[in-house]
């Protein structure tokens, strides 16, 4: 049964990279992120994007070790889901592999190809999972060939860029649906890999392709384009939307091109006519109840200090770092206040119930 006292703010924010999530830029968009997940978040990585590939887990494994070295200072603790295909020991329909997106306060998903991301997650555990966990608050990060996938329609990169197959869209997981937003998303939207003699702009596809495209989606259609090196913040909660990154935004919708820079901000209803939905609205009424035993279970088990108590012990630990000790010495006696232990280790604050 549905918990009908599920309040709908706790939706997660969602982050879409045009590229360079492991990058320098990229980094730096992470920190703000794990600035907002609780303290040693749970990180769930997907290797579905790129499970066709034989060294799918090692794709997925540098961005296990990007966040383990350059997000070190937040202590990540992160699980891979190894749901690689349908049909094999390894399938997104395995709940098992699929389990640790459901405590997960961060999940991701990146490289790989657009079109088997679509083929293998759709309708799947692991899909309603990740669903299911956004609505319980998780953040979502998503690049490359996953952010493609989110999609209305998918752009088949590989098909046409690399095989030569005619112009043509591919349905996608339609993630946005029941916001009542029907976005295609087209991260690389700047490229220039092809140098001066061959446009790579819009994926790779060039203005002229990309454009005969346009001409065979719906009329209703928000296409989303995100330069390089860039990321989409969509906070759903608030209703908000933000540049960050080194470039910019592109959204093409009723025929008007419009170019948001990097620190610009918009509300998120002027993509659609979005609305939150439903809590439970297009996940398998068995996986949202599955859900909800798992977030009441965490909060029984006091997951973690509060969001208070979190941020003042980042600012307590920031005062320490620059040589204040008076300044660390009052926070410190806030936040026993409030009922929490801190300790200082080789790894950073621990807290713990007083």
């Amino acid at each position: 049964m549905i918990d009908q006292n599920y309040k709908q703010e706790t939706l997660g924010p969602i982050l879409i990279f045009g590229s360079g999530e492991t990058s320098l830029s990229g980094q730096r968009i992470f920190d703000q992120l794990f600035q907002q997940l609780p303290e040693n978040p749970r990180v769930s990585l997907l290797e579905t994007p790129a499970g066709f590939e034989l060294n799918s887990h090692q794709v997925i494994k540098r961005v296990a070790h990007f966040l383990q070295q350059r997000l070190q200072n937040y202590r990540p603790r992160i699980d891979i889901i190894e749901a690689r295909k349908r049909g094999t020991a390894f399938s997104p329909n395995n709940a098992k592999i699929a389990a640790p997106l459901l405590n997960a306060d961060l999940i991701f998903a990146g490289p790989g190809s657009p079109t088997y991301t679509v083929r293998q997650l759709q309708d799947t555990v692991s899909w309603h999972y990740l669903v299911a966990r956004h609505r319980m608050g998780g953040a979502l990060v998503f690049a490359s060939a996953a952010a493609i996938a989110l999609g209305s329609y998918v752009l088949p990169v590989y098909e046409i860029y690399k095989a030569g197959h005619d112009l043509h869209w591919v349905p996608g997981l339609d993630f946005f649906a029941p916001y009542r937003m029907p976005a295609v998303i087209i991260p690389h939207w700047n490229n220039q890999d092809g140098g001066e003699g061959l446009d790579t702009s819009r994926c790779f596809l060039g203005k002229s392709r990309f454009e005969a495209m346009l001409d065979m989606l719906p009329k209703d259609q928000i296409v989303i384009g995100i330069d390089e090196h860039t990321a989409l913040w969509m906070d759903c909660a608030d209703q908000s939307c933000q540049v960050m990154g080194l470039g910019t935004i592109t959204i093409i919708q009723d025929g008007e091109h419009r170019v948001i820079s990097s620190g610009g901000s918009f509300p998120l209803d002027q993509l659609a006519d979005c609305r939150i939905p439903d809590p439970g609205n297009g996940i398998p009424d068995e996986v949202w109840v599955q859900a909800q035993q798992v977030e009441r279970s965490l909060l029984q088990e006091g997951a973690g200090p509060p969001q208070d108590v979190v941020a003042l012990s980042k600012r307590r630990q920031q005062a320490r770092d620059q040589k204040d000790w008076a300044t660390s010495d009052e926070i410190r006696e806030q936040i026993t206040g409030l009922g929490w232990n801190v300790k200082d280790t080789p790894n950073g604050p621990e807290l713990s119930k007083l």
